[in-house]
This record gives C-alpha cells, structure tokens and sequence, in this order.
C-alpha cells in the first residue's frame, strides 16, 4: 500500500496538508519536519509519495530526492522561484498550494506508482505439477473438441477470467469434467 509523506521545515504546515489529503480520502498520510524523520517512515513501506519544501532542517530536497527508494517520488513544494530554479524532470507545486491541485497530483503519482509496481511484480513461477495440469487439460480440450494448442490455451485463460479463478484450477475443473463425462 502507498503512503504519503508531507515533510516540511514547519510541523504546522506538514500537518495542514496532511489534513487537507486525509479529508480526500486518503489513507496513511505522515508529516514530517525533517528529511531524517521522513526517510525512518520512507524505508518502512513499499512505496509512495513525498511532498517536500525546499529547504529542509537537517538537508536540501535534492539529498531527500537522491535517498529516496526507488519506489518512491518527490514533489518539490515552493515559491514560483524555487519552482523555477528546480532541476528539469522534478514534479512541483507552488505555493500557496491549492487543495485540487495537491490532491490530484497525488492520485495521478500514487496511480503511476502503483501501476509500476505492479508492471514490475514478476509472475508466479507454476510448479511442474500445476503445469502438468494446464499441459493434460489443453491435450483434452484438442483431442476431443479439435482445437490447437493455441486455441486450447486460450480458452483455459478465458475460462479462468471468466470464472475469476487461476489457470491451474480452470484446468483441473476441465479435467474433472471432461474425465467423468467420458
């Protein structure tokens, strides 16, 4: 699950913005006063997003950027100034922030984010004993409904969706089914 971290030179100010994100519905949303307290909640989640000012007690945003996780992002949070002079490629919103705009730069970041970690995640490695249940099924599906094996796969993967269950299970439902109609 993502969370979001508000870290700013002034607890108040994290804690306003934080306030303003909990009330849109979202969840685990931290403030921070500074970099090192932000990066302790950073490296106990999977990722998220930090909304950072420029300067901060204990570092500038670009040493919190550099920190950083790689499943994590930084807004920059600051004067059109400090916007304007921030390095190429870093997402920010200047101050003052209007709610709509913090509030959907963070769902389109935390979408991306999340989309990327799911791009990422590798797919379960099957068992020789769960591929020997697709490999029976889809020889099935060919023998006795004259399919090729494309188009027996196929339809294992489209059942699967279908009834919201894995291939594995799809493929022993069709054995099953197959073996004792005959």
């Amino acid at each position: 699950m993502s969370i979001i971290v508000v870290v700013l030179p002034k607890l108040d100010n994290a804690k306003k913005i934080r306030k303003i994100l909990l009330a849109h519905g979202f969840q685990n949303v931290f403030a921070c006063s500074s970099a090192s307290s932000a990066l302790q909640t950073v490296n106990q989640n999977e990722c998220g997003l930090v909304f950072s000012g420029c300067r901060l007690t204990d570092m500038y945003y670009l040493e919190l950027l550099n920190s950083l996780p790689p499943c994590f992002e930084l807004v920059l949070l600051g004067s059109s100034e400090t916007v304007a002079a921030a390095d190429a490629g870093i997402l920010a919103l200047t101050t003052p922030i209007k709610a709509y705009d913090l509030v959907n730069t963070a769902e389109m970041v935390l979408g991306q984010l999340e989309r990327r970690v799911r791009k990422e995640k590798k797919p379960k490695v099957r068992s020789e004993r769960e591929e020997n249940y697709i490999r029976n099924a889809k020889f099935l599906l060919m023998e006795r409904n004259h399919l090729t094996e494309e188009e027996a796969h196929r339809y294992i993967q489209k059942s699967s969706m279908d009834n919201g269950t894995n291939m594995v299970e799809t493929a022993q439902m069709i054995l099953t089914l197959l073996f004792y109609e005959a």
